[in-house]
């Protein structure tokens, strides 16, 4: 399914300088490269594995406890490995040549905005690719709020771009949010279908049929004490604010959401979580799954 984070596969075709070593017997990566590299010291083994610059059955690990059984290929690459990316804001879950899936935290902006120009996933990741090719860029798809966390992804080149975001209803084959509300719907499941309009303020609102873009969301109550509940929610559109006007439109606004009718805010953040992306990916035609775990401070309050 693609490549470790932080690693880029065409560099490993051009046969990099180092050595190849088949396993004998079960063991961990460590111990194994320890015994293997004996003569360097432990310190600049370990700096190989930082580096990318270990591989097992051709695919980079950074992964000391790695198992290994007989007949795993073992190299060491000898030709500094790509350059890592490390963010305690966002998280690169996957990655190829074509796309890039993170999982970031709440209170980074996804874009720039007149106020903010580089606090952001964009340009975090656009700083990460070019480091390793000047080059390369990356290129906008959908976007998550400042304040929700969660999966999302960039395109690497604008073929990919436009490919995805002229079929994006039909690529995008799941969304899914958790989120955590103030009360208890009164239905344990239900189909919310509104009409959305944003006013100058950029607030979105709900307004009468007829007018605006439709949105539709489906939920289902996970836990609830009643004063908090669970959500886990689906999209099938992909509207500005769209979970959060909804959920308000109903009564149940999201806890720490006071642009959208909060009136607690128990966790010091948005209550919104972007769980689940799949999509077909445009290149190979598979179908992409992700899906992250709900954050614990979640399941704690609604318990």
């Amino acid at each position: 399914m693609g490549r470790r984070s932080g690693y880029k596969d065409t560099n490993l075709k051009k046969a990099p300088r180092g050595r190849k070593v088949t396993v004998k017997e079960e063991n961990t990566l460590l111990p194994f490269l320890f015994a293997l590299l004996s003569e360097q010291s432990k310190s600049s083994v370990k700096a190989l594995l930082s580096h990318g610059q270990i591989l097992i059955n051709g695919k980079v690990t950074s992964q000391f406890n790695a198992p290994l059984v007989p007949g795993d290929e073992v190299e060491i690459s000898y030709e500094r490995g790509k350059v890592e990316f490390s963010n305690p804001l966002l998280h690169i879950v996957w990655e190829d040549d074509d796309l890039i899936v993170v999982n970031k935290k709440s209170g980074l902006m996804s874009v720039s905005s007149d106020r903010v120009k580089e606090r952001t996933a964009y340009h975090l990741l656009s700083d990460y690719v070019k480091k390793n090719d000047p080059r390369s860029k990356i290129f906008v798809l959908h976007r998550l709020d400042r304040d929700t966390s969660g999966l999302m992804m960039f395109a690497k080149n604008q073929r990919v771009q436009k490919a995805l975001q002229s079929n994006w209803n039909s690529a995008i084959t799941q969304r899914s949010y958790v989120a955590v509300v103030e009360g208890r719907p009164e239905k344990d499941h239900d189909l919310i279908v509104s009409n959305l309009v944003e006013n100058a303020k950029m607030q979105v609102y709900v307004t009468a049929e007829g007018d605006g873009k439709e949105a539709i969301t489906r939920y289902h109550v996970l836990h609830s004490n009643g004063h908090y509940s669970l959500l886990e929610l689906d999209l099938e559109t992909g509207r500005k604010n769209q979970i959060r006007v909804q959920m308000e439109s109903i009564g149940h606004p999201i806890a720490g959401d006071y642009k959208y009718g909060a009136d607690t805010d128990p966790a010091g953040r948005l209550m919104l979580h972007a769980r689940r992306l799949f999509f077909i990916h445009p290149e190979t035609g598979e179908e992409m799954r992700f899906e992250t775990r709900i954050p614990d401070a979640f399941v704690s309050l609604a318990k």
